[in-house]
């Protein structure tokens, strides 16, 4: 990986870096949060795509139960069928606490090493998306979230104008969608999603431009050496991965077809 230019000061030197300087260390860091993140979507794409291959059967001799109008194999049964799924579904959260209380303790590597195992979880947790919907139906998803997602996060970090207000009601609209979210699960209303799927992509939205200019702030005014600076990289990939994700579900939510 190519090392991380400081910041703004030369370490120990307190001499004021060239604004050429500034730039070309920004782009290598923003760069090395985009490879990390999209090696973390590609870490998940390619376990979600083999968890699918082993839970899945097209020969209904072979299944050994049904969901979502798919025959599923033994595996599938256990994995998608029992406690198990919870702990699939639940293992992810467990990485982001990982992040939350270590990430100061960690190496850059250790960092980058727990991102991509979490991002493999993640696969195996988002592998219930093939099941619910068509293959097409999440590749054409997919696509549509990674362009959207590319001109919001390109905006985010060529914008002059601040987003920091925006973050703020970002944020609370965020905890309003989670509570939300949790209410739904006892009441099952289908008007309800639908609302909770629009604003959840919406608030994604909003997010992936502005984390993206956080992470370019950050940079800018941070100082950090190369080992944090790489650190502070894959937070940034974590954090854009995390936005990618859920624009991706609750944009599928609303526009993917169901297997019947």
């Amino acid at each position: 990986m190519q090392p991380y230019e400081q910041n703004q000061y030369a370490s120990g030197t307190g001499f004021a870096r060239t604004a050429a300087q500034v730039d070309q260390g920004l782009r290598a860091f923003m760069l090395g949060v985009y490879n990390n993140m999209i090696l973390g979507l590609a870490i998940s794409a390619v376990i979600a795509l083999g968890v699918n291959q082993l839970a899945v059967t097209s020969d209904p001799a072979q299944a050994v139960a049904r969901m979502g109008g798919v025959n599923l194999t033994e595996f599938g049964r256990v994995l998608y069928g029992t406690p198990l799924m919870w702990v699939v579904a639940l293992a992810p959260l467990a990485f982001i606490f990982l992040f939350s209380f270590r990430m100061d303790r960690m190496s850059a590597s250790s960092a980058r090493m727990t991102f991509f195992a979490f991002a493999a979880v993640m696969g195996a947790s988002l592998s219930t998306l093939l099941i619910r919907y068509t293959g097409a139906s999440v590749v054409q998803v997919f696509f549509i979230t990674a362009a959207a997602f590319g001109a919001l996060s390109l905006w985010g970090y060529t914008t002059n104008r601040s987003l920091s207000g925006m973050g703020s009601f970002l944020i609370m609209g965020l905890v309003g969608l989670i509570l939300a979210s949790i209410v739904n699960i006892f009441v099952a209303s289908s008007a309800l999603q639908f609302g909770i799927s629009v604003i959840g992509v919406l608030i994604f939205a909003g997010l992936t431009a502005y984390d993206t200019q956080k992470l370019k702030e950050m940079y800018l005014y941070g100082n950090y050496d190369s080992e944090a600076a790489a650190k502070v990289s894959v937070f940034g990939a974590l954090t854009l991965y995390l936005d990618f994700i859920n624009m991706f579900q609750f944009l599928l939510a609303l526009v993917g077809n169901r297997n019947e």
